[in-house]
């Protein structure tokens, strides 16, 4: 089985990003090409152990992609005739194989193994099941690549020496492993909203849909996790609002300045309604997790007319109670934007500056930081806080926006 695992790990490392390049070539759909190549490794991981590894394993994995890509597109071309013969050979919905009849949500149940720690799970899972490159994963937790490469390696060296079982969940197995697999989504759902590395464009909407068609199979399979609900409404929230993010010229539009009627009502409707089910449940008495919060503070963002007319008071007593559960650096700096609005930027700028040492490398500190800057008159402070935000940031749309605002200072 470590003979499979570490011949799985060199095939995802050298052709993931080579076969699903071949397939949008081929078949002109990015969804299609990560749906395939991500059902080849599934596809793997069930037969290697059972048939031995093949002499070449990414030619296997490239062969094996295509036929999946080629069979879902028939699957897709014949989908009703073939619902309606399963009603007709059953006389019901046949009942899904297993506890979840999805392979790359099972893939991912099955490699967030408790036996690793959350974050080690996640960033593992990331790169062999979600395709994420190393700094793509080293960006999304605030380390250097290096650190990233050395703790998903350690990763797989304590899979292998501790015996760990790869084997598909069972359905008892969720909900010890469902914080992991959500954490995951959300990670995968960042870089498409928002890709993080220069090569790539500014939006990924295959990541953003996969994550969402992902996170309503969570759901559906443990439909009382308030977390799984959170991340959902979360999602769809963010998601609504993307057609406004990027301008015809290639340029990040921040929130204060988008066209809201070019906003997705009716996922708008749907994470609101998500929301509404959530406070109902915290006023019976549940606790809401990181994500509900977060959906929260989205709901008051997406039900304002105009940025005039948001909430401020509520976002920051939303940020209170998620640093409270989650005291992480990065909640601080999004709860100093909501105590600009209400207290002046001299405040909030005094409680960013206090975030320096743990952010120093995170570009959207340098960001906030100059825009407060701006907004105080200092301009030349405000320049130096924009360089750095342009020098750390990775995706063009951004890196775009921030060199404007920047050459608008007087």
């Amino acid at each position: 089985m470590a003979d499979v695992r570490a011949a799985l790990t060199r095939a995802h490392h050298e052709e993931w990003a080579r076969v699903v390049a071949a397939l949008t070539r081929r078949f002109g759909d990015l969804d299609i090409a990560e749906e395939a190549a991500a059902e080849a490794f599934a596809t793997a991981v069930r037969r290697w152990p059972a048939d031995g590894v093949p002499p070449n394993p990414g030619a296997w994995l490239t062969t094996t992609a295509n036929r999946k890509a080629i069979d879902r597109i028939r699957r897709e071309s014949k989908r009703g005739d073939k619902h309606q013969e399963a009603q007709m050979a059953y006389g019901h919905e046949p009942e899904p194989l297993g506890a979840i009849d999805d392979d790359r949500l099972r893939l991912i149940f099955t490699c967030c193994h408790p036996a690793l720690a959350v974050q080690t799970r996640v960033a593992l899972t990331l790169r062999m099941v979600a395709g994420l490159t190393v700094p793509e994963i080293a960006r999304a937790f605030l380390v250097r690549e290096t650190a990233m490469e050395q703790r998903i390696t350690r990763a797989k060296a304590k899979i292998s020496a501790a015996r760990v079982p790869y084997r598909v969940p069972s359905a008892e197995d969720l909900p010890e492993r469902v914080s992991g697999v959500l954490a995951v989504l959300f990670l995968v759902f960042n870089e498409g909203y928002l890709a993080s590395g220069p090569g790539t464009d500014p939006l990924r909407p295959g990541l953003t849909a996969e994550a969402i068609r992902l996170t309503r199979l969570v759901r559906a399979l443990l439909p009382d996790d308030g977390e799984a609900a959170g991340l959902l409404a979360l999602m769809l929230l963010t998601e609504a609002r993307r057609p406004a993010r990027v301008s015809s010229g290639g340029e990040l539009v921040p929130l204060a300045e988008q066209d809201r009627a070019a906003w997705d009502a009716a996922l708008i409707a749907e994470g609101h309604r998500l929301v509404r089910e959530r406070l109902a449940a915290a006023a019976a008495g549940a606790v809401p997790g990181r994500y509900q919060i977060l959906a929260a503070i989205n709901a008051v963002h997406t039900s304002a007319r105009d940025m005039r007319d948001t909430d401020w008071s509520q976002i920051l007593a939303l940020y209170d109670r998620l640093a409270r559960l989650d005291p992480s650096p990065i909640i601080a700096l999004n709860r100093a934007v909501a105590v600009a609005e209400l207290d002046g930027p001299d405040v909030a700028l005094a409680a960013v500056d206090r975030l320096e040492g743990e952010l120093a490398g995170y570009h959207p500190y340098h960001a906030t930081r100059a825009d407060l800057l701006r907004r105080l008159g200092r301009s030349e402070q405000s320049r130096a806080a924009y360089d750095k935000a342009i020098e750390l940031a990775g995706n063009t749309a951004e890196t775009a926006y921030l060199t404007r605002r920047r050459d608008q200072l007087a």
